[in-house]
């Protein structure tokens, strides 16, 4: 079964692809600008900002599932996905609009930030969920499931960054741009744009192929049910092998993510660092974004032949902790005085190499534990006769989502812990502070990446059994649709 057979063209890639821009405007915002432009700019406390944000994510664990056990449920002649996708942007980016602009231009309080940081995450789970649930509904190849994973963390990293580098250009530019408020709004009102074309466009130009009325029609909603198969679902094993793996790597991603400004500016300093061959508004802190979108298209080049030698599971294990090591490497030589002089072309140059690499091998963990939730599909279904991407996906993207919710709330008590004082001076904070959010940095993703690596490598779904689980339920339709008396 799937919507495409064999290798799926070009076009439905990129098309499929694109609206995953959504999802990289919002990691981009969560991740990098919104814990630090909360705390520094808006002067909240940062640990208070990191309490709300995991508060939200809380909330929305219980949201996230109905949204997918719905999805899996929507009955039209346009399929079960796309009217989700065509409903969910708007009001997306309404909100997303909000968050960077507070009424005042003051920071909301506590409650006020926590319900329009829910808003934003339910709305995103209505177009990330349907639109992720058409994976394994589109193909069921082993490779090409991959492959669409590829273009969909091509193009949200692209989307991401793209919004990183018109942050540190356009909306915030120059040192200590950053610190100061006024592109913070701009920055949220082009985001909430390209959040709503990238996902509208993506259903548009996938709605020939996937606008089909579903097989069949689903029983009506009833909660309690609801729960029942979200419940039978999650407890599948291999999900749950799969989630201890992923929530490990998804909130290592997020706290280093969520983290990178603060060590950016304060440790490494790249604001201050500038190049005398390059254009005005090149410097340290505008290139970084630059190098994350090389270690992009590395993983892009990287990750298929991994898989198809390795597997996933193994790929993703292997990668775990090749990452750590690269992203840990800098700091240590720094702590003991073998790094070079900060803000030096050196320092920068050597500090973007390890970048590159760990940031790779990091992307290629989060692509194969994406890409193994769509065989837990077919191992769900030949088990209990149901397919239920949208509870699987939903699933995800609640572990996916511990990236900005834990990841970020654990950068906020890390940032508290080293009492780094709000609008400190790169130039002199004391090393003991950058010592103590170091060292508290590099224990947290050390934990979280063996524990990733060792969850993930043991996920119990390989290629050949999911092949011949494909090849059994194949012959099984076949046989029914020659002899329509079978059950």
């Amino acid at each position: 079964m799937g919507l495409i057979r064999g290798e799926l063209p070009m076009r439905f890639k990129l098309i499929h692809g694109f609206g995953a821009v959504a999802f990289g405007v919002k990691d981009g915002g969560f991740l990098f600008f919104l814990l630090f432009y909360y705390s520094q700019v808006l002067g909240m406390d940062a640990g208070l900002v990191g309490l709300i944000l995991l508060l939200a994510l809380v909330i929305d664990a219980f949201v996230d599932p109905i949204i997918g056990y719905l999805s899996d449920r929507t009955y039209t002649r346009w399929g079960r996905r796309l009217p989700w996708l065509y409903i969910a942007p708007i009001p997306l980016a309404f909100v997303w609009v909000l968050l960077w602009s507070p009424p005042g231009g003051e920071a909301p309080g506590a409650l006020g930030l926590l319900a329009i940081m829910v808003g934003v995450r339910i709305l995103l789970s209505a177009c990330e969920v349907p639109s992720v649930s058409l994976v394994p509904e589109i193909t069921s190849d082993y490779h090409e499931r991959t492959t669409l994973f590829r273009y969909r963390y091509l193009s949200g990293w692209m989307g991401g960054i793209m919004m990183m580098i018109l942050a540190y250009t356009v909306f915030m530019p120059g040192e200590n741009g950053l610190l100061t408020q006024d592109g913070y709004a701009e920055f949220g009102m082009f985001g909430a744009a390209v959040m709503a074309i990238a996902v509208l466009g993506s259903a548009i130009g996938q709605h020939a192929i996937v606008a089909k009325l579903p097989e069949t029609r689903p029983a009506p909603f009833n909660l309690k049910e609801a729960f029942g198969e979200i419940f039978e679902a999650f407890s599948e094993k291999a999900f749950l092998v799969f989630a201890v793996g992923g929530l490990a790597a998804y909130i290592s991603q997020g706290m280093t993510f969520s983290i990178s400004n603060y060590l950016n500016i304060y440790v490494w300093q790249l604001d201050r660092v500038s190049f005398s061959w390059g254009p005005e508004w090149l410097n340290g802190l505008t290139a970084y974004p630059i190098i994350l979108g090389i270690s992009i298209i590395g993983m892009f080049v990287l990750v298929g032949p991994m898989h198809a030698r390795f597997g996933k599971p193994k790929s993703a294990a292997v990668s775990a902790i090749i990452a750590l090591v690269l992203a840990i490497i800098p700091y240590a030589l720094f702590l003991i005085g073998w790094w070079p002089q900060v803000t030096s072309l050196s320092s920068t140059a050597l500090y973007f190499a390890f970048v590159i690499f760990a940031n790779m091998f990091g992307v290629v963990v989060m692509i194969s534990a994406s890409s193994m939730v769509a065989e837990i599909v077919e191992a769900f279904e030949e088990r209990t006769g149901r397919r239920a991407e949208g509870s699987f996906y939903s699933g995800n993207w609640l572990v996916q989502k511990c990236a900005t919710g834990l990841g970020a709330a654990l950068t906020g008590q890390i940032i508290g812990f080293s009492q780094l004082e709000q609008g400190a001076d790169p130039g002199n904070v004391p090393m003991s502070v950058l010592a103590t959010m170091i060292i508290t940095f590099a224990v947290a993703t050390t934990v979280l990446a063996l524990l990733a690596a060792f969850w993930l490598g043991r996920f119990p779904i390989t290629r050949e059994e999911h092949e011949a689980r494909v090849e059994r339920r194949d012959a099984a339709l076949a046989a029914k649709a020659h002899n329509p008396g079978l059950s």
